[in-house]
Order: structure tokens, then C-alpha cells, then sequence
């Protein structure tokens, strides 16, 4: 299947309603609007393809750069690929959402979000913390460096406040996450998150929203939720 094909059943796809919800949340023309479950059929028939993911990723389509996450090859995509599909990614739900998602089924997920999280730039830094989120939730404890871990709480607790707010958001996901997935360093998330308090995020034509972090692991700890890992990350 080609990318004119792809894009024309993508098209066929799209709904109105849904549209108007990504535009809302900061996509932009050209989206059709396509439902994520409704892109399930096409990826079964495509199955994993990266020459066309590339092609769609750049169409600059927000319908068809989500698509080509789903068919992408994670481990075939180099540093220099992220970093070109970071590029691209021009609001939060392609940097959390499919570039995120994408590298955090790669060999080189930890180093390449780690480079993000030190870049200063708003949605490289999201797109970092929540690939950090995707990984914590769905690969074994023993992955992971305790120590950095326990550093990166540290640099939440210590400028989460300060940061820009879509890193501000992933930064409280990254807490919650550790929080609930990741059992080595649950008590000083818990802590962590005590001690942050509430999380004010800004948004554009918007109401700010509060973001209590302490209280969402709670939650879930009450419901026995801690420990959970997600069995897949894409969808």
C-alpha cells in the first residue's frame, strides 16, 4: 500500500466531531479526525512498514503522523530519525503520543530521552519524561538505574514548578508513574509528590488545571494497582 492510498482511507476515516476535539487540543490543518480505534484495520493490513511510516510521518497530516507511529519500527529508527520526528512534532499529543510511544519500544529510548530532557526546549522535554513513563510502565524494575531514577525525582521535586507547561504535565505523569510502576522508589515518589503539592498547568484559551500528584497514586495504590506494567505500549 502506498501513502496516496493510506491517505485516502485515512480520509474515509475521518470524522468531524473528532476533529474539532484534536484541533481543540492544539492540531492543526490538515487532520481528518480519524478515532485511534478506527486505525486498527489498516494496521492490521499494513502490518509494520518504516519506508511508509516515514512518508506519511511527513506528510504533515496529524491523522497520518499518528498512523505512521503504529506502523513504525521502533528499533529501526536511529537518533537522528527521533530527532527528525521530533522536529515534526508540533504540539504535545504528537510528542508524548507518537514520538514518545515510538522510542520507548527502542534499543536507545533511555539515552535519546535523556538528550531530550536536557535540551530546555518545552516539548523535547515532554516528549523525554513521558517516554520515561511509557518505559516505567511497561518494562521489568530491574531496566532501570535505580539511582538515576531517584535522580530524576529529584530534578522534578526541585523544578517542576518552574518548567514549561507541557513538561510541567509529563514531569507529574513521570511522578505518578514511578509512583505506581515502578516499586524500588514508590515511597520517595510518594513523598516526592507530598511534598510538590499541587501542580498549576497553563493553557491556551483554557481554564488552568491542578494536578495533585499525590493524590492520583493514591488512588491507585487503594485500588491495588501497585506494580502495574502495560503489556503493550502501542496500541
Amino acid at each position: 500500500m502506498d501513502v496516496e492510498t493510506v491517505m485516502q482511507e485515512l480520509e474515509a476515516l475521518g470524522k468531524e466531531r473528532t476533529k474539532k476535539i484534536y484541533i481543540s487540543n492544539g492540531a492543526h490543518e490538515p487532520v481528518f479526525g480519524v478515532a485511534t480505534g478506527a486505525m486498527k484495520p489498516l494496521a492490521k493490513k499494513i502490518k509494520i512498514n518504516q519506508p511508509l511510516a516515514d512518508e506519511l510521518y511527513a506528510t504533515g497530516n496529524y491523522d497520518a503522523m499518528y498512523f505512521a507511529g503504529i506502523i513504525a519500527d521502533p528499533q529501526a529508527m536511529t537518533k537522528s530519525d527521533y530527532d527528525r520526528w521530533m522536529d515534526g512534532a508540533y504540539f504535545y499529543m504528537l510528542a508524548d503520543y507518537v514520538v514518545a510511544v515510538t522510542l520507548s519500544e527502542s534499543a536507545i529510548a533511555q539515552e535519546v530521552a535523556d538528550q531530550w530532557i536536557a535540551s530546555g526546549d518545552e516539548l523535547r522535554m515532554s516528549a523525554g519524561w513521558s517516554c520515561y513513563c511509557w518505559l516505567l510502565g511497561n518494562r521489568k524494575d530491574h531496566e532501570f538505574s535505580e539511582s538515576k531514577i531517584s535522580d530524576m525525582l529529584e530534578a522534578v521535586k526541585h523544578t517542576i514548578h518552574d518548567s514549561p507547561e507541557r513538561t510541567k504535565a509529563s514531569m507529574n505523569n513521570f511522578l505518578y508513574t514511578v509512583g505506581i510502576s515502578y516499586i524500588p522508589l514508590h515511597v520517595k515518589a510518594r513523598e516526592t509528590a507530598k511534598e510538590i503539592g499541587m501542580v498549576e498547568i497553563k493553557r491556551e484559551n483554557k481554564k488552568p488545571s491542578l494536578l495533585n500528584p499525590y493524590e492520583s497514586i493514591q488512588k491507585d495504590l487503594d485500588k491495588g494497582r501497585l506494580g502495574f506494567k502495560r503489556k503493550y505500549v502501542r496500541c
